[in-house]
């Protein structure tokens, strides 16, 4: 097996990410277990060939686990630090379910794994303009993530 490369890995860790934003919106919105949605991604995207002919990225399977395992744990207390850093008046449950799905991927990385609050907020506004790449969301989503890692983890600014 070869060594894989510094930037081989980030790129890895970084399709773990949005993958594991993809699960967690198909988790809501089929009412699938993580069990069950875990293993879809991990036969039938990580790795895989598009219709195009396409390969798609493989990811950093522990990465992926753990972001959605964490996610799924810690919730409730993800939303609530979500709802505190949104400026308007809504609640994480009137937002995109994307970004709902995004917030709770990176909410995981800040509160319960090593990720660095600036490594993950660079990394999650790169999946919101992966999903909205013509809109304001990478710009919400950067305010909303600064937000939570402030409250997360404050000793890391």
């Amino acid at each position: 097996m070869t060594e894989l490369s510094g930037n081989q890995k980030r790129k890895m860790k970084s399709a773990s990410r949005l993958y594991a934003t993809q699960a967690l919106f198909q988790m809501e919105q089929s009412d699938a277990g993580l069990d069950r949605v875990r293993q879809e991604f991990l036969e039938h995207r990580f790795g895989a060939v598009t219709p195009e002919g396409d390969e798609m990225l493989d990811g950093d399977i522990s990465l992926f686990s753990q972001i959605l395992e964490t996610a799924v744990s810690y919730q409730g207390k993800i939303d609530q630090m979500t709802d505190r850093a949104i400026v308007a008046k809504w609640k994480i449950d009137r937002i995109d379910p994307v970004l709902r799905a995004l917030f709770r991927a990176a909410g995981a990385e800040m509160v319960a794994l090593d990720t660095p609050p600036k490594v993950a907020i660079v990394e999650y506004v790169g999946v919101a303009e992966a999903f909205f790449p013509e809109g304001r969301e990478p710009k919400f989503v950067n305010a909303v993530l600064d937000h939570m890692a402030r409250e997360a983890r404050p000793e890391a600014f």
